[in-house]
C-alpha cells in the first residue's frame, strides 16, 4: 500500500471541491523534510489561497476539518500560513510492518490497472565486443523491466540487436581481404572485432581527408565573423543581441575547432602507422567497398549472407556470455535483420497515406515543427534506422498491442526518437504511449567519454573483471580486519567478489540520475560506505549475521507474529522507512528513473544502521522486544534484498 497514493486519495475530495486542478496540487503533498513537522506535509493551501482569494491557513483549516484521517493519522496540524502536518499512527504503522511481515511480497500489492509494456534496451552492435557504453541502456532497462513486473504490469523485453547494415559489410569486406585466419579459427569474435575495427579506421581516414578541407573553411569562416562581431561590440557594448550573438558564434567556433582537432587525430593516428599507411594506400576505395558489401548483403547475395550466418552466432555467444554475467536475460532479442523484409512495404505504406516526398532522389517524411525531414530511403535505395525503427513499432503493435513501448537509448538520440514517434502518430499508431526513456553519458576523469588510456572505449567485460578484482580486495580486507579473526574460505571470498564486483558496476550507473553524464570510479564503486551497491549489500549482510549469531529461526518468528515495539525514535523512523517501500516503486515507475530506488535503499540502510547502532537486539531487555527488534531487522534485510532484486542485483549472507 502507498502512503503517499492513500493520503491522496484522502484530500482528493475536499481539495476538487475547491479547484479543478486537483491532480497538480495533491502533487504537493510529499514526505516532510524535516520529521519535527510530522512525516508528510501538504502544501497546497498556499495556491489554492491565491486562486481563490483567501487566506491559505483558512483553506488548509476548511480542508482539514472536511477529510477523513482519524484510522491513519494523529489529528493534522496546522503550521505558519498553511502547511498541513501529518504524523502517522503508530498502529497504523505497527499494522503495516505486521502485514508486510507475513507476506512475500512485502505488503506490496499488484497495481489495479496493469498496462502492457514493450521496453527496447541494450541493444548493442554485436560486430564488436560490448563497452562500457552499453552498461547503462542494459541496466536502466533491466530494472525497469524488473519493476514494472513486480508491481503487476505485463512486460516484454525486447533487445533490438545491430545484427544487419554496414557495420557487417564492414566485417564481410575486411574478411574477404585482410582476415587472419589462423586468429579467427582460434578465436572468431576477437578477430572479427579486430576486422570491423581495421577496416572502420581505414573508412574513417578517407571519410576524414575529405571533411577536413570544408571544416577548415567553416571555421575560417566563423572565426572572421566572430572578428566582425567583436570589433562591432567595441562600437555598441551594451547591445544584448550582439552579445547573445558572439556567445552564439564562439560556441560555434569551439565546436568546429574541436572537430578539425578530431579529423587531424584520426589521420594522424593512420599516417603515423607504417602497416595502416600502407593498407590505407592498398585500399584507396575502402568506402565504397563496404557499401557495395553491404549491398549485396541486402539483396540476398548467397557468398554474404553465408558469411553473415556464420559470423552471427559467435557474436551473439558472446554477448551472451556478458548477459549471463550480469544476470540479463531477455524476452526475445529481434535485431535489425529480422525487420529486413517489412522495409519497402513500410515505405510503400508511407507512400500511400501521402507523407513520402522525394527529396534529391531519397524518400524523405518531412514532420512539423523539424528543420530537417526523417529519411527513410536513401537516393541509392538503401533503407536507414528510422525505417527499421517504423517497422519494428509497427510490428510490436501487431504481435503485443502494448500501451506502451519505451526506448532505453542514449540522449543523443533524442531527435530521432521525436521524429520517429511524429511519424508512427502520422501513421495512427495515436493509443501508445512512445517514450524514449534517454540517459548520459558515462565519463572518465577528464570529463570525456570514459576509455583506456590508448583511447579505446572501455570494455565491458574488462571492466566487469576489473570490478571484481578491487571488490576481492575489499572482502579480504573487511574479512582480515575483523575482530574475532577471517570467518571466509577463500572460495566464499571469490563467489561474494563476483556478486559484489557485478552488483558496483550495476548499481554505480543506476544511482545516478539517468538524464545526467556522470564520472566512473572504481573505487568510489566498491565502497563499504555511502549509496553503493557494496554497503547495501553489507547492509543485507548484518541482518543475516544477527540471526546468525543469536541462532534465530527466523521463519518461526514470523510465523509467530510478535507484536512490534515502537518505543524508540529511531525504531519508529525505521518503521516509517520500511512503510515506504511503495511510495518509492510509484515514484520510480513515474519518470522511469531506478535512482529514486537506489536512494529509498540507502536512506532504508543508513536508518537500520543508525537503529543498529543505539538499538540492542540480541540483549534487548524484555524477550518482547528482542523478538520485535529482530522482526524489524528481518523486515529490513527483507526490503534491500528486494529492492535490490528489481534492481537487478543479487546479496550474500556473509561479506
Amino acid at each position: 500500500m502507498s502512503i503517499l497514493a492513500t493520503l491522496r486519495a484522502r484530500f482528493r475530495p475536499m481539495v476538487e471541491s475547491l479547484t479543478d486542478a486537483a491532480d497538480e496540487l495533491l502533487d504537493m503533498l510529499r514526505p516532510a523534510q524535516d520529521p519535527r513537522f510530522g512525516d508528510y506535509q501538504a502544501n497546497f493551501a498556499m495556491p489554492l489561497g491565491k486562486r481563490l482569494q483567501k487566506p491559505p491557513r483558512e483553506i488548509a483549516e476548511q480542508i482539514v476539518a472536511g477529510v477523513c484521517l482519524d484510522d491513519l493519522c494523529e489529528p493534522p496540524e496546522i503550521a505558519g500560513p498553511g502547511f498541513i502536518n501529518l504524523r502517522l499512527k503508530n498502529d497504523w504503522l505497527t499494522q503495516r510492518l505486521a502485514e508486510a511481515a507475513g507476506d512475500q511480497r512485502l505488503a506490496i500489492a499488484p497495481t489495479a490497472q496493469p498496462r502492457m509494456f514493450v521496453i527496447d534496451y541494450s541493444s548493442p552492435n554485436v560486430a564488436k565486443p560490448m563497452h562500457v557504453g552499453h552498461i547503462r541502456s542494459t541496466v536502466i532497462g533491466d530494472a525497469l523491466y524488473r519493476t514494472l513486473k513486480f508491481v503487476g504490469h505485463r512486460v516484454v523485453s525486447d533487445n533490438h540487436l545491430g545484427d544487419w547494415g554496414t557495420q557487417f559489410g564492414m566485417i564481410i569486406h575486411g574478411f574477404k581481404h585482410l582476415v587472419d585466419k589462423t586468429a579467427y579459427e582460434q578465436h572468431p569474435v576477437r578477430e572479427l572485432a579486430r576486422l570491423y575495427k581495421l577496416v572502420n579506421q581505414l573508412v574513417g581516414y578517407r571519410d576524414s581527408v575529405a571533411e577536413l578541407p570544408e571544416r577548415k573553411r567553416l571555421l575560417a569562416d566563423k572565426r572572421a565573423e566572430l572578428e566582425a562581431c567583436e570589433a562591432e561590440r567595441a562600437v555598441k557594448p551594451k547591445d544584448k543581441k550582439l552579445k547573445k550573438l558572439i556567445r552564439d558564434v564562439s560556441n560555434q567556433v569551439s565546436e568546429l575547432q574541436q572537430k578539425c582537432n578530431e579529423l587531424r587525430g584520426r589521420i594522424a593516428e593512420v599516417e603515423a602507422d607504417a602497416v595502416l599507411s600502407k593498407l590505407v594506400e592498398t585500399h584507396a576505395n575502402i568506402g565504397q567497398a563496404v557499401l557495395e558489401e553491404t549491398a549485396r548483403l541486402h539483396q540476398g547475395d548467397p557468398e554474404n549472407l553465408a558469411l553473415w550466418r556464420e559470423f552471427l552466432p559467435h557474436c551473439k555467444e558472446d554477448i551472451q556470455r556478458i548477459y549471463s554475467r550480469i544476470d540479463v536475460r531477455f524476452d526475445h532479442e529481434l535485431g535489425e535483420s529480422f525487420y529486413h523484409d517489412r522495409l519497402e512495404a513500410i515505405v510503400a505504406e508511407l507512400a500511400e497515406r501521402g507523407l513520402l516526398t522525394e527529396s534529391d532522389g531519397a524518400g524523405c517524411v518531412f514532420l512539423d515543427d523539424f528543420e530537417t525531414p526523417m529519411i527513410v530511403r536513401k537516393k541509392d535505395g538503401a533503407y536507414l534506422y528510422a525505417t527499421t525503427d517504423l517497422a519494428t513499432i509497427q510490428y510490436r503493435m501487431e504481435r503485443w498491442n502494448p500501451d506502451a513501448i519505451l526506448y532505453v537509448v542514449d540522449q543523443r538520440q533524442s531527435e530521432h526518437f521525436a521524429k520517429l514517434f511524429a511519424c508512427a502518430r502520422l501513421m495512427g499508431y495515436d493509443d501508445v504511449e512512445l517514450r524514449h526513456v534517454s540517459f548520459g553519458t558515462v565519463l572518465g576523469k577528464d570529463k570525456r567519454p570514459f576509455r583506456t588510456r590508448s583511447g579505446d572505449v572501455v570494455g565491458l567485460e574488462g571492466l566487469l573483471d576489473e570490478a571484481i578484482r578491487r571488490a576481492y580486495r575489499v572482502v579480504v580486507e573487511n574479512d582480515e580486519g575483523k575482530p574475532s579473526g577471517p570467518e571466509l574460505s577463500e572460495d566464499q571470498r571469490q563467489e561474494i567478489a563476483r556478486t559484489v564486483g557485478h552488483a558496483a558496476v550495476k548499481y554505480a550507473d543506476l544511482t545516478h540520475n539517468r538524464t545526467s553524464d556522470y564520472e566512473f570510479s572504481y573505487d568510489k564503486m566498491v565502497a563499504l560506505d555511502g549509496n553503493t551497491a557494496t554497503y547495501m549489500q553489507y547492509s543485507y549482510a548484518r541482518t543475516q549475521s544477527i540471526f546468525q549469531r543469536g541462532g534465530v529461526d527466523i521463519e518461526a518468528l514470523r510465523a509467530s507474529r510478535p507484536g512490534i515495539l515502537l518505543e524508540e525514535p529511531i525504531e519508529r523512523e525505521l518503521a516509517l522507512e520500511l512503510t515506504r517501500l511503495a511510495d518509492a516503486l510509484d515514484k520510480t515507475l513515474d519518470d522511469y528513473r531506478p535512482n529514486v530506488l537506489t536512494a529509498y535503499l540507502y536512506s532504508l540502510a543508513t536508518t537500520f544502521s543508525r537503529f543498529y547502532e543505539k538499538c540492542a537486539v540480541l540483549k534487548a531487555e524484555t524477550a518482547e522486544l528482542r523478538d520485535s527488534r529482530l522482526l524489524l531487522c528481518d523486515l529490513a534485510g527483507r526490503t534491500i534484498r528486494q529492492g535490490l532484486a528489481l534492481l537487478g542485483i543479487g546479496v550474500v549472507d556473509r561479506m
